[in-house]
């Protein structure tokens, strides 16, 4: 949105839109590499798909941190997405609050049990 002032424009808003619409697709770009490569790793293994083959994939402390990072990516993406629905179609302030104050709290706590799952293998 912009204002016209004269001879010169003055751009108002969030300035939300090129940098939430980069972020989506790093962010969506990366879950998609991570899916295929842990679906090569499980297509690939010898065996059958078992516990052990699973914490065999996560056992390796480089993997460790880059399912970590991923999953970071993906609440991150998660959270561009619902406060964007949230800013978009909700539109009492104080109910849109709540609803983001409960997103980030949701998120933090899911960030949280990722560590505990990723570090307990």
């Amino acid at each position: 949105m912009s204002v016209n002032y004269g001879s010169h424009r003055t751009v108002v808003g969030a300035h939300y839109g090129m940098r939430d619409w980069l972020s989506q697709r790093v962010t969506a770009v990366l879950l998609a590499a991570f899916t295929i490569l842990v679906l090569a790793q499980v297509i690939f293994s010898k065996g059958p798909i078992s516990y052990e083959l699973w914490a065999g994939i996560f056992a390796a402390q480089w993997m460790k941190t880059l399912t970590f990072v991923v999953l970071l990516s993906l609440f991150y993406h998660v959270w561009v997405g619902m406060r964007n629905i949230f800013m978009d179609y909700v539109k009492p302030y104080a109910f849109r609050f709540v609803m983001h104050v409960f997103a980030i709290v949701w998120l933090a706590g899911c960030t949280g049990w990722a560590i505990q799952v990723l570090w307990r293998l």
